[in-house]
């Protein structure tokens, strides 16, 4: 069960937290060149869940770096329970930021009109920050999975 696709110290490891860290990063640009982004609490939400995704990925992406430059394995059962742990919390957090982001463009765009009425043409610019950050949730629950089958077989 340790070769794993995703699993850390591999380079299938780190493309998978790169992907993630740059997904994140990706929602948190378009959403901040947005206008009035920061009136709204779930985009506020979503900025503050994105960051730390950030940090967290590309703190384990280092670590992918380092295990893959000294050819170290990273299936040390201490090590994988903190990737689980972390891996969940992120999970967590930010499939609750982008569903709660998403909920309110769809009131602006679909109960409100507040989109279609030309007050806002950062409607567009909402939805697509919204969906980088349910890749970044796909992502990291790719990676929260692969480190808790890990947990088990460790």
């Amino acid at each position: 069960m340790k070769s794993l696709v995703g699993s850390p110290g591999t380079v299938s490891g780190l493309l998978l937290r790169l992907g993630q860290c740059l997904f994140a990063a990706a929602s948190i640009g378009v959403m901040v060149s947005s206008s009035g982004f920061s009136n709204y609490t779930a985009f506020c939400y979503l900025i503050a869940s994105m960051g730390l995704q950030v940090l967290w990925s590309m703190g384990l992406a280092c670590l992918d770096v380092y295990a893959l430059r000294i050819k170290r394995d990273l299936h040390n059962p201490v090590l994988v329970s903190l990737f689980v742990v972390g891996d969940w919390v992120t999970a967590t957090l930010s499939l609750a930021a982008a569903c709660s982001s998403a909920g309110v463009t769809i009131l602006f765009a679909r109960d409100v009109r507040f989109c279609s009425r030309g007050l806002d043409l950062s409607c567009s610019r909402y939805q697509i920050s919204i969906s980088c950050a349910f890749v970044t949730w796909a992502l990291i629950a790719k990676s929260s999975l692969v480190m808790f089958w890990l947990l088990a077989s460790v």
